[in-house]
């Protein structure tokens, strides 16, 4: 089953991206977990079989860590722009955006924050939605860290659910409920908010630029 593997990501750059990282780490190496975690999911994604890797991009890319790196990775995706005020919205608009250019194509969605993805993970919650209207991935931190959707038109039910929240997992189950889909579940990841998050999430992959820019931060 062909679909689009939604990456929703932004720039990198020092003082902007990561910053509940710091301290320990300097806004410069708060970025550099940031880019490495984006990279690392990149690679992820461009390894997944039958998916079309799409990128909700906002940001100066010009402006951020490893900018050249993550902009030839880009270059093997199809880049759009996030729109719209407020997080819920945006995400609301690139399942749209990413309906009308891939029309009848089921999307699952993703951001930068879970390094540990790999293209086995990324494949198996994508062959879900053969049976499924719709997933969820729940993150331990209370939101959630992928959300695929047989039709990407209902990501409107996300219009109004509070994002960044220690709720938002189960708002968003809620909303997607209300809107008449029976979510299956996903495994639970954690995401990378603090520095005990990258760490714990580094140690299970030791080997990868993550782990390598956390290790950097003493």
């Amino acid at each position: 089953m062909i679909f689009c593997l939604l990456i929703v990501a932004k720039a990198p750059v020092p003082g902007f991206a990561k910053t509940r990282l710091c301290p320990p780490a300097t806004p410069d190496q708060a970025a550099g977990i940031a880019a490495a975690s984006l990279l690392d999911t990149l690679d992820a994604a461009l390894l997944t079989p039958d998916a079309q890797v799409v990128v909700a991009f906002t940001g100066d890319l010009d402006a951020a860590v490893r900018s050249e790196e993550i902009a030839a990775a880009l270059e093997k995706t199809d880049v759009i722009p996030q729109r719209g005020n407020g997080f819920d919205v945006r995400l609301v608009n690139v399942h749209a955006d990413t309906a009308a250019r891939h029309p009848d194509t089921p999307v699952l969605q993703i951001g930068m924050d879970t390094p540990q993805v790999t293209p086995e993970s990324l494949a198996a919650a994508a062959k879900a939605l053969y049976s499924e209207d719709s997933v969820l991935g729940l993150a331990e931190d209370g939101g959630w860290w992928a959300l695929g959707l047989a039709d990407p038109l209902h990501a409107k039910a996300l219009a109004g659910v509070p994002m960044s929240c220690a709720n938002t997992g189960q708002e968003t189950l809620r909303a997607l409920k209300e809107v008449g889909l029976r979510p299956g579940a996903l495994p639970t990841l954690s995401d990378v908010d603090t520095m005990a998050d990258a760490r714990r999430v580094a140690a299970g992959v030791p080997r990868s630029r993550f782990a390598q820019a956390v290790a950097a931060v003493r």
